[in-house]
C-alpha cells in the first residue's frame, strides 16, 4: 500500500512567502510541514510514501535526500542530535511523481496511478497535520472490518462553517463510524445532510484510481477527487471515521498555520 501526498499546488494564500519556497516547506515548530505528513504516512504501515510534486519544488526533494557531507560535519562538531535528525530524514522511503500542471486534486492523485498498481492507497493532504500518527491505522481498521471498503476521515464542524466544506450524508453504523451514502460539496446549512466535514485523510480502494482516469473536469475546470468518490459510491460501499477536531491541525491559511505552530509548540515544550 502506498501513501500519496499531493504537493504540487502554488500556495497562493501564503504569497509572497511561497514565491521561492514551497508552502509545504514552511516551518511548523521544528520541521517543515510536509515532514509531519511523510512521517504519518510511514507510520501508517504504508510501504512507501509518494509525493506528487511540481518540477519547480526541488526544495522538497532536497529535504528528503541523503546529505552525508552535512551529517559528517555535524558529527565532527559534536552536534550528534542534529546529525541524527538530518540522517533520519534522508533515509525516509519517499519517491516522487510529477504533476506538470495544476489540474485539481483528482488529477494529482491519478498522477500516481502506475505506482499504486491496483492496490488500495492512502491520500494525505498536506494542509492538515496529524502529529500522533494514529488516524490512518484507525481508518485501516474500519476498512478491514468492511471488506476493504474506502474510508474517509470526517470531523464535526460548527453550523457557520458547514458551507466551507464537503460534507457526508449517511448514517452511523458504530461508535464513530458512518456508512456514507453521498458527498455534498459546500452545501448551504439548510441543505447540509450532516455537520460532518471531509478532513483530508482518505483510504481508497483501487476502483477510485480507475475511475479517476475517466472523471471529466468539474468546478474550476479541475478534475475533482470528490467526483470519483461519488462515482465509486454507485459501485462500492464507503465508510467515514469521525475524528476529534483536536486530533488534526490545519495549516492551509496564514492564520491557521500560526495557530497550529502555537499549539504544537506548547505541546512540545509543555
Amino acid at each position: 500500500m502506498k501513501a500519496l501526498i499531493p504537493a504540487a499546488g502554488l500556495g497562493t494564500r501564503f504569497l509572497p512567502a511561497t514565491k521561492a519556497q514551497p508552502k509545504e516547506m514552511l516551518l511548523v515548530v521544528d520541521r517543515p510541514a510536509i515532514q509531519y505528513v511523510v512521517e504519518e504516512g510511514l507510520a501508517s504501515g504504508a510501504d512507501e510514501v509518494i509525493i506528487v510534486n511540481s518540477p519547480e519544488k526541488k526544495a522538497i526533494e532536497d529535504h528528503f535526500a541523503p546529505n552525508p557531507e552535512l551529517v559528517a560535519l555535524l558529527r565532527e562538531r559534536g552536534k550528534d542530535a542534529y546529525a541524527d535528525s538530518v540522517e533520519a530524514v534522508g533515509d525516509y522511503n519517499v519517491s516522487y511523481v510529477y504533476q506538470e500542471e495544476a489540474l485539481g486534486l483528482g488529477h494529482a492523485v491519478h498522477c500516481a496511478a502506475e505506482a499504486c498498481a491496483g492496490e488500495p492507497f492512502y491520500v494525505l493532504l498536506g494542509d492538515v497535520l496529524v502529529p500522533d500518527n494514529k488516524m490512518l491505522p484507525a481508518m485501516k481498521a474500519v476498512s478491514d472490518a468492511h471488506n476493504g471498503a474506502s474510508v474517509i476521515a470526517v470531523m464535526p464542524v460548527p453550523d457557520d462553517q458547514v458551507s466551507r466544506f464537503g460534507v457526508i450524508a449517511g448514517a452511523a453504523v458504530a461508535d464513530g463510524v458512518w456508512k456514507v451514502d453521498s458527498l455534498v460539496e459546500k452545501p448551504a446549512l439548510q441543505d447540509a445532510p450532516s455537520n460532518l466535514a471531509v478532513f483530508g485523510r482518505y483510504l481508497l480502494s483501487p476502483r477510485v484510481m480507475e475511475l479517476l482516469a475517466d472523471v471529466e473536469p468539474g468546478v474550476g475546470g479541475e478534475i475533482q477527487l470528490t467526483d470519483a468518490l461519488d462515482a465509486v459510491l454507485r459501485e462500492e460501499e464507503m465508510y467515514a471515521l469521525v475524528i476529534d477536531p483536536a486530533d488534526g491541525f490545519d495549516t492551509g491559511t496564514v492564520e491557521s498555520w500560526l495557530e497550529t505552530n502555537n499549539i504544537l509548540f506548547q505541546r512540545k515544550n509543555g
